[in-house]
């Protein structure tokens, strides 16, 4: 599946700025290796909430809020395909959010996974505290920074 992954997540490296490796190890953890009821039948590889009027589903998630885990229900994006979904994941990042444009800049302005990682985090991307380390793990174990385009 990596290997599937790997060729479109460098073409979105290119256009969008976004590490390839980055891309890779978010659709792994968030899809759950391609598991997911939302990546399955959804072919949202990215946990990407869905925009007024977008075509979505609303499924239960995991929040960590105040401290702690909670169960909420989640209104989540709809693809026709994972390809939509990972230029969705690219643009989201390029673009930011519709609230702040600038949302995702520190990890577009990354050199590297760790930094990229670490500022998903602090961009306000997931709310799982070891999102950073567990994105790491991921790009480390599977050696997905092979896969990477060098920064200009």
């Amino acid at each position: 599946w990596i290997n599937e992954l790997a060729p479109y997540a460098r073409q979105m490296q290119e256009q969008y700025g976004v590490i390839a490796s980055i891309s890779i190890a978010q659709a792994i953890l968030e899809s759950n290796w391609h598991t997911s009821v939302l990546s399955t039948q959804y072919n949202n590889l990215f946990g990407i909430k869905a925009r007024a009027g977008q075509k979505s589903v609303v499924l239960p998630t995991q929040e960590f809020e105040n401290g702690e885990w909670k169960t909420i229900q989640g209104r989540f994006a709809a693809y026709d395909s994972w390809q939509q979904s990972m230029k969705a994941h690219a643009e989201l990042l390029y673009h930011g959010t519709s609230w702040n444009a600038a949302q995702y800049q520190h990890v577009l302005a990354a050199k590297d996974y760790q930094a990229a990682a670490t500022a998903l985090t602090r961009d306000g991307y997931a709310t799982d505290p070891a999102y950073a380390e567990k994105l790491i793990s991921i790009i480390q174990t599977w050696q997905l920074s092979r896969f990477d385009i060098p920064q200009k």
